[in-house]
């Protein structure tokens, strides 16, 4: 991974709470240009492939055709529609203003886009990924809900040095995320909602692994950050992953996978129950 936007303490022009001036202005005609052919070949893309959740949060949010959003006009309406707002930040932080934000209703944006298009590969979260991949799927207050229970669940396993445990919990359904809507599997994960290419693997592909939602299996399945999942969990609806948080003691959880080796990447365990759509 040639990730560079990854830190550990807040770089220059960086709060000490990792936010930052969006410095919108620094944006050129061309990057303004480029996205918004990015943000209209990728809803294009995932017509049929995406959660019903995301493409109702597509149309309620604007991305369209005014290039690279203006955070502090674009929260005015964010937050009417979600209740929440976006914050610039420099890119990959730290676990601890990570969950603070979301247990705030924040949600930290990469300051950054990529050089290519929607359909290029890109090897680290960048605006495009934060703002196309993420924000619609705020537009589900069942969702939304589950993003404040999940970052309150984070400032708690920050606490135990459970972080690297829970943040499996984010990977596997946030990023890369499948959900049951009717008799077929459609995808609402950020890092297949920005990439057309791995949506198609994550849902028509006969190769990756597709698995019913098991949270203990879940946080022991580790994942390749360099190409596409092996592994997907699918849910049965938002409800249900909102009822896991706020019903489950993490807590126990962690006592059980804690002392259990990792599950590496694209292999099988015999407690796993694959996902069939023909008797799901």
């Amino acid at each position: 991974m040639d990730a560079t936007h990854v830190y550990d303490t807040p770089p220059e022009g960086v709060a000490e709470d990792w936010t930052m001036p969006q410095n919108w202005e620094r944006f050129s005609a061309e990057d303004h240009a480029r996205w918004n052919t990015m943000v209209a070949d990728q809803t294009r893309a995932i017509e049929g492939l995406a959660s019903s959740a995301f493409m109702d949060g597509l149309g309620k949010i604007a991305l369209g055709d005014n290039g690279i959003p203006e955070f502090a006009h674009f929260n005015e309406q964010f937050r009417a529609v979600t209740g929440w707002e976006v914050v610039a930040v420099p890119g990959v932080i730290p676990n601890a203003p990570f969950f603070k934000m979301l247990s705030e209703r924040r949600f930290p944006v990469a300051n950054f886009l990529r050089r290519g298009g929607a359909q290029d590969y890109n090897d680290e979260p960048d605006m495009f990924h934060d703002v196309f991949g993420h924000l619609p799927m705020f537009a589900d207050p069942t969702f939304g809900e589950f993003m404040v229970a999940y970052g309150r669940a984070g400032i708690r396993a920050e606490r135990m040095g459970m972080s690297d445990w829970l943040g499996r919990l984010y990977l596997h359904t946030v990023e890369f995320g499948l959900i049951r809507e009717g008799d077929e599997l459609r995808a609402y994960g950020a890092g297949l909602m920005s990439s057309h290419a791995e949506t198609l693997h994550a849902l028509t592909s006969d190769s990756p692994r597709r698995l019913h939602f098991d949270l203990p299996r879940l946080m022991r399945t580790e994942w390749p950050f360099d190409t596409f999942q092996p592994t997907y969990f699918v849910i049965e609806s938002f409800e249900a992953l909102l009822e896991e948080m706020e019903t489950t003691s993490l807590r126990d959880v962690y006592d059980k996978v804690r002392d259990l080796p990792l599950i590496p990447i694209g292999e099988a365990v015999a407690t796993d129950r694959p996902y069939d759509a023909a008797t799901a």
